[in-house]
């Protein structure tokens, strides 16, 4: 207790009375060292005595009990409220005066129970058939890739805008960040297609207009071509997404007159099992969302910059989790269980 980092500095203050005085130091002098009164060192003494560890703890509080029912307070938060107020969630405020307390009574509920009804989070159950089968196949490509293979991540991002400012940026200064006009220019948008290969982080890259199959069928046989055919029976595994232009016959026909090339697609609103989309991240926080741009050329110009330079210094992509592990947390639980 004395040597802990996060108990209380009280209960440790009392743990070291005992101490001292298990080593023979006399009340007085323990009072000196811990910097308290001697009639409080006999008093944490003798409730040692009384009680063992459990009386160096704070007794409860003499008082007037509670009569609010904090899980009455809670219990009505979770219901929706009433369609008149014309709100999606319980304030603090607002629920308090349905129920005639006060709103600090209310946060000290939500507080007790862990009740956040400001927060609101995303989730997304996969209803693929074949999620099993097709999460083992690209996290085994991923961890045990085969032998004399190439392995390529594939996706795009659509809907780049090419965003001006209204007025020049003002760079970062000591005491202030960089700031910039909320009001913009949109100068048209472009889709980055990119293909990560998880080995070594290169990425194999275009910009397009528009984002058909027709542009993704070009970027396939761009891929193909800086993944030549060097005789030794050299294979390209592809993870792509379940998105319909990677699904066209016109693809398809593609693939099947180059039988090099595999495909492995993700499972249905799985995509995040594509390595290529954490890629996409780094782009948008590094390049992208903080840049100005005057052009679509521009914003394009800018984006193959931030690639050359991602190239000479890439990295390997490395994952971690086993198919077993994901699976396990992908899974929804039965309703019927007690654990629910």
């Amino acid at each position: 207790m004395t040597r802990s980092t996060t108990i209380r500095a009280g209960l440790a203050l009392r743990a070291r009375v005992v101490l001292l005085a298990a080593e023979g130091v006399s009340n007085t002098a323990i009072a000196v060292r811990v910097g308290l009164s001697r009639p409080k060192v006999i008093g944490w003494r003798k409730r040692y005595e009384r009680s063992g560890i459990t009386g160096l703890h704070d007794a409860e509080r003499s008082g007037r009990p509670r009569r609010i029912d904090h899980a009455k307070i809670v219990t009505e938060t979770l219901k929706p409220p009433p369609k008149r107020l014309g709100v999606t969630h319980w304030s603090s405020r607002l629920l308090a005066g349905r129920l005639k307390v006060g709103n600090a009574t209310v946060a000290r509920a939500w507080r007790d129970y862990g009740v956040q009804p400001w927060r609101s989070e995303t989730f997304k159950f996969s209803t693929d058939p074949e999620l099993v089968a097709k999460v083992t196949d690209v996290v085994g490509l991923y961890l045990a890739p085969p032998e004399n293979a190439i392995v390529l991540s594939v996706d795009e991002k659509s809907q780049i805008q090419a965003l001006d400012r209204t007025q020049k940026m003002l760079p970062g200064q000591p005491g202030f960040p960089e700031r910039r006009t909320h009001d913009y220019v949109r100068h048209g948008t472009s889709t980055l297609f990119a293909a990560l290969e998880v080995a070594t982080g290169t990425v194999t890259a275009a910009c397009k207009p528009r984002h058909r199959h027709q542009e993704f069928l070009a970027f396939l046989k761009q891929v193909a071509r800086a993944y030549p055919d060097d005789g030794t029976g050299q294979e390209l595994h592809l993870i792509m997404d379940n998105y319909a232009t990677h699904k066209r016959i016109e693809v398809h026909n593609w693939l099947a007159a180059n039988p090099r090339i595999k495909v492995h697609f993700t499972p249905t609103s799985g995509s995040w099992l594509n390595l290529v989309e954490v890629w996409f991240g780094i782009i948008e926080r590094q390049a992208i969302h903080r840049g100005t741009f005057t052009s679509v050329t521009d914003l394009n110009t800018k984006i193959r910059a931030f690639i050359n330079g991602w190239n000479d210094r890439c990295h390997p992509f490395t994952w971690t989790k086993t198919a077993d592990q994901i699976l396990k947390k992908a899974n929804r639980y039965p309703i019927s269980e007690t654990a629910h």
